[in-house]
């Protein structure tokens, strides 16, 4: 897998998380136990440091980025899209960001709050805990959100990290 220190910065991935060979993972970045890291995803530590708690995924084709000012940080148990894209923001345990997001500086996702599909969630905007948050810019929704849809979520892309990390072999052809 393509895991890089940029000068004195080196990515620290837990022994029992599972990162993609195709994902990238760059300098200061952090990736907690059993967390898993898919295919074409970035972790790009350059700037600042990105944090992915335990048991958190971050799925094929995400961004995540950070600035001088503002580190990213990502809480034990959330699920972070297809595709989606965290720059210099909090999300916190149990939280999910749907495929497609954007997710700004100093923004904070709290605990249990779903961004939903292809939201952008703007600079210093906060999602509350188990509140969603759809469409562009991201509007707060009076739904409350059930917390079994991340619970579930989190284990199935946890089991599909342990099943990869023990039968994935390249085949080249």
């Amino acid at each position: 897998m393509p895991v890089y220190a940029l000068g004195p910065d080196e990515p620290d991935i837990d022994p029992s998380a599972f990162v993609h060979p195709d994902a990238v993972v760059i300098g200061c970045v952090s990736i907690g136990a059993e967390a898993s890291v898919w295919p074409g995803a970035v972790l790009r530590g350059d700037l600042g440091r990105i944090a992915v708690g335990a048991r958190t995924s971050v799925q094929d084709g995400t961004v995540v980025h950070t600035t001088p000012r503002w580190p990213t940080l990502i809480g034990p148990d959330c699920v972070i899209g297809h595709n989606a894209h965290l720059e210099g923001c909090t999300v916190e345990r149990h939280a999910l960001i749907g495929s497609g997001s954007v997710v700004l500086n100093r923004a904070t996702v709290r605990e249990g709050a779903v961004v939903g599909a292809c939201a952008l969630v703007p600079e210093d905007f906060e999602i509350p805990a188990r509140t969603m948050a759809l469409g562009v810019p991201a509007r707060l929704r009076e739904t409350p959100v059930d917390p079994s849809w991340v619970e579930y979520a989190v284990r199935t892309y946890r089991d599909n990290g342990a099943r990869y990390r023990r039968e994935l072999h390249r085949i080249d052809r």
